[in-house]
């Protein structure tokens, strides 16, 4: 296996590039704040400002969608004006301000418009980010760069809510002055960016060494197998909802409130624990395979959250649910590398997480109707039966 490097010439493993590590670095930073108050929010939503079910459904997936949309743009603009830096310390800078002022909201309203703001910022940034992994890695490390930063923004998600775990047991109920002081991370992150330099495009760079003016590609010039994977990804994404139903089936089933940020921390312990494996494998074995074995993970896990009441199998399961994070996200996002010509990458990226977002819409209003209307099996049946469909269509996905 080859390592994310600058150069072709370089001996295989050496050290991965600083840039990595340091975008690696706000990740972490980035997740620590976000995922502290993620895991509360279904339990801020409900017992501090009485919302049910569906608004909890109609958050997040507008909040996702909201990201989607502005991956496409920024992901579009950092392509045609060769750069990512600006545009991902824009997008961090803007999330990080908003995230903290959870702590004013007052009805679930509020909450609305804050994930609004704060994905804004998620979508400025994503697409540019994934382009500057994607210039940083070599066809063989595509992987291990995307499963390497996946693993640290898991890890992240690790702190955050232990963090706030620890908090609460010292300040029960205090769920206002935590995410007050998610602020700190957030200054963290935008110092970090700061030192990272802007990485120019291969194409860019190929042409400058020909004397000639890099020229933006059409979208329309992505190859038609991208299309096919983005048309599958679309399934699975249907029956994909936001975890935070995950979150509230556990809470209903009994386990109790203050224990929820610390189980959700152990689910990116699996989630990070995984992610580099997934991207190795997925270097080595090929990026189909590991994606439909992260799908059929998702598909067990969402049929025994349908079957089950018991407390302790959810909790068996959801741990489980990271393996699903571990395999499937490194390898998307460099399949989706892997497809996307050079001057296209933050184009592709950015069509590739309006996919996963206007999905992500649909199947969070959908199954919080669902719940609301069959109940919980019903709902996360759906989810089970989709994700197994995507599965069987994956092979179809051929270059």
């Amino acid at each position: 296996m080859t390592p994310a490097v600058s150069s072709p010439e370089t001996p295989a493993r050496a050290r991965l590039p600083r840039p990595v590590w340091l975008l690696g670095w706000v990740s972490f930073f980035t997740d620590l704040a976000s995922e502290a108050i993620y895991p509360l929010l279904p339990a801020f939503l409900s017992t501090v400002l009485g919302a049910g079910a569906v608004a909890l459904g109609l958050i997040e997936g507008v909040a996702e969608a909201t990201a989607s949309v502005l991956k496409i743009v920024s992901g579009r603009l950092s392509d045609r004006w060769r750069v990512r830096k600006p545009i991902v310390l824009a997008g961090y800078s803007l999330s990080s301000a908003v995230r903290p002022l959870m702590a004013i909201a007052t009805v679930w309203p509020h909450v609305l418009a804050l994930r609004f703001v704060d994905r804004m910022g998620k979508g400025v940034r994503g697409a540019p980010r994934d382009a500057m992994l994607a210039d940083l890695a070599t066809p063989e490390s595509r992987g291990r760069v995307f499963g390497l930063n996946r693993a640290m923004d898991h890890a992240g998600a690790v702190a955050g809510p232990l963090l706030a775990s620890l908090f609460l047991l010292f300040y029960p109920g205090e769920y206002r002055t935590l995410f007050a002081l998610t602020l700190v991370p957030g200054i963290v992150v935008i110092l970090i960016i700061l030192r990272v330099p802007e990485v120019a495009s291969a194409d860019a760079g190929d042409a400058a060494v020909r004397g000639e003016a890099a020229r933006p590609g059409r979208w329309r010039d992505l190859p038609a197998t991208f299309f096919r994977l983005e048309a599958v990804i679309l399934l699975f994404t249907l029956g994909n909802s936001t975890d935070a139903f995950l979150l509230l089936r556990l809470g209903e089933e009994g386990i109790p409130i203050a224990l929820i940020p610390a189980v959700w921390a152990a689910l990116h312990v699996v989630k990070s624990a995984a992610s580099v494996p997934g991207g190795v494998l997925s270097d080595r074995l090929g990026r189909r395979g590991v994606i439909a074995a992260g799908w059929v993970i998702y598909a067990v896990v969402y049929a025994g959250f349908a079957v089950t009441e018991s407390p302790v199998a959810l909790v068996v399961l959801f741990l489980a649910y990271g393996l699903y994070y571990g395999f499937a996200e490194s390898a998307e996002r460099a399949m989706v590398a892997d497809l996307a010509p050079r001057a296209l990458s933050a184009t592709a990226f950015g069509i590739h997480n309006a996919v996963t977002g206007f999905g992500s819409l649909f199947a969070s209003v959908v199954f919080g109707l669902v719940w609301t209307i069959y109940g919980a099996p019903a709902a996360f049946a759906l989810g089970a039966a989709l994700a197994l469909a995507a599965s069987a269509a994956l092979p179809l996905v051929r270059r």
